[in-house]
């Protein structure tokens, strides 16, 4: 294969760079090693940010997210709740920040509102009433899923081809450039290369990995960042603890539930993580003297994602101090002329990444046609809509049909839905068809049961539609609830306890999925209690 332009890595800064490149008229390919989103752009709060959570550790990085804010709100509102948001403070909370907070906006340009504590409880009643001082500011929340499919949508349709589990092996150096890329494709085993002018690293917390590979090194900083999802919406507006950035200090509302988070831990490896339980109990500890009522809520998922941080030394240290700032780097000083890097940032400024990292492609390909994600409105994908909660409800109400029944219950989504994302995932030479891409492009598995009775409804469905045969079902059905479990191993308390229990009966008594590996390769079972 050849191309212009390889872009490694398919989060939200990836699919921007695509969007841009192909409005630009360069022909480019995007590789993936798993799905799309599989790293921080699929793990995180879904927070537009303001700007005013970075105004005393990063005010580089406020001044950035305020601008994409505004600009996102107005290009891309169909991936966006524009909630508002609150940044509060309770007693006991530093008084010289919650002080200075007025002024170090004014200086960013960020605008704040003063509000009575009385009138911040009023229009948000969960609030605890030991809060002492509230600030109104911008913060909206985004679909990060719904903004990754859409920048890709109008990539490919401007000619972008998009490898999804396709993972990068290895770089063939000539002179003092990249000649080829070898990549395998993750699900046949086939291996093959790509020849391009230029190859970008955009594999988030993975690019130091990548730029391994060309004998570069970059010193990658894993800060995990651990939140929970509760049953039911707390709140309406995106509300902030008005304090140095710390755990716990976010509720975020999205759709029927609430996000609360997060954490900041150094990991050594961004493969290797998970929320634990200690991280569990602080954030929910945290969080309820902001909102008491997260002292006492049902929570259904927990989920942790990695923060790509470039640090000037690999030791400890908070990772909060590290800049939030995105790199971009020519790595022709290293050595290696037709090699970008573009990492760190935030999900509200991957529009910034994405448009930087363009400028400079074009500028080595000498091309001349100027960027127009600032100006173009996103486009909206049909085909790429049902991760927007409640959508699902609404057309399921309002066509009526008796025989597109409900296979999803607690998101309400119906047989047609099922239909149209499997539809959209069908390509001859595409990854083959799984319930776990079927759950990332919709509500799928979403909601309360985390997947315990819609996972089995769809499985039948699509063996009887014929898109699963032989043990295929089995075995996307034994691999969607292991992910779904993950998340709800730490919250085995009360209700969540009662739900695993009747989840374990089902799948491990009723249908034996824990054995399924012992089945297929003679190993011990993989035990989904112990996973």
């Amino acid at each position: 294969m050849e191309t212009q332009v390889l872009i490694i890595g398919g989060g939200v800064t990836g699919a921007g760079l695509a969007r841009d490149l192909a409005l630009r008229g360069i022909d480019c390919i995007l590789a993936e090693q798993r799905d799309l989103n599989a790293g921080a752009s699929g793990a995180n709060h879904g927070l537009l940010h303001s700007g005013a959570r970075y105004l005393a550790s990063d005010p580089g990085a406020a001044a950035e997210c305020r601008a994409e804010n505004a600009l996102l709100k107005r290009l891309a509102p169909h991936c966006i709740e524009d909630t508002g948001g609150l940044f509060v403070a309770v007693a006991g909370d530093p008084e010289d920040y919650i002080a200075d907070f007025p002024s170090r906006c004014e200086r960013s340009g960020i605008a704040a509102e003063a509000l009575d504590p009385a009138a911040a409880r009023e229009l948000e009643p969960g609030l605890s009433d030991r809060v002492i001082a509230a600030y109104a500011v911008a913060d909206a929340t985004i679909d990060p899923f719904m903004l990754t499919f859409d920048n890709l949508a109008q990539a490919r349709a401007l000619g972008a081809r998009v490898l999804r589990f396709t993972r990068v092996s290895g770089f063939e150096l000539a002179g003092a450039a990249i000649r080829s890329v070898s990549l395998n494709d993750e699900t046949t085993g086939g291996r093959f290369q790509v020849r391009a002018q230029l190859v970008i690293n955009a594999a988030g917390a993975w690019a130091g990995r990548i730029a391994a590979l060309a004998g570069i090194h970059l010193n990658m900083l894993y800060s995990k960042g651990s939140l929970l999802v509760t049953q039911a919406r707390l709140n309406q507006r995106v509300l902030n603890r008005l304090r140095p950035a710390t755990d716990a200090d976010i509720l975020v509302p999205g759709g029927t539930v609430s996000i609360l988070g997060t954490t900041s831990v150094r990991i050594p490896d961004p493969d290797d993580l998970r929320p634990e339980v200690d991280e569990i109990d602080r954030i929910i500890e945290e969080g309820a003297v902001m909102v008491p009522e997260l002292k006492t809520i049902r929570y259904i998922r927990a989920y942790c994602g990695v923060r790509p941080l470039i640090g000037s030394s690999g030791g400890g240290g908070d990772d909060r101090q590290v800049s939030r700032g995105f790199t971009l780097l020519d790595h022709g000083a290293d050595g290696v002329n037709n090699f970008i890097t573009i990492t760190g940032g935030k999900l509200t400024t991957y529009r910034l990444m994405a448009e930087k990292t363009a400028d400079l492609v074009s500028a080595r390909l000498g091309v001349t046609a100027p960027g127009r994600t600032a100006v173009e409105p996103l486009p909206a994908a049909a085909a790429d809509r049902w991760t927007e909660p409640g959508l699902t409800p609404n057309l399921w109400v309002r066509r009526n049909d008796p025989n597109d029944l409900l296979l999803c219950e607690c998101e309400m989504v119906p047989m047609s839905v099922v239909e149209s994302v499997a539809d959209s995932l069908r390509s001859p030479d595409g990854p083959p068809f799984s319930l776990k891409a079927l759950g990332l492009r919709s509500r799928v598995g979403k909601g309360p049961c985390q997947g315990t009775f819609c996972s089995e409804r769809i499985t039948a469905h699509l063996y009887q539609s014929e898109r699963f045969s032989g043990r295929d079902g089995v075995s996307n059905l034994r691999a969607f609830l292991t992910e779904r479990w993950r998340g709800q191993r730490p919250l085995l308390w009360g209700p969540a306890m009662i739900q695993y229990e009747l989840q374990e009966a089902m799948h491990c008594a009723l249908f034996g999925l824990e054995l399924e590996d012992h089945e297929q390769s003679g190993s011990p079972a993989d035990d989904p209690r112990t996973a």
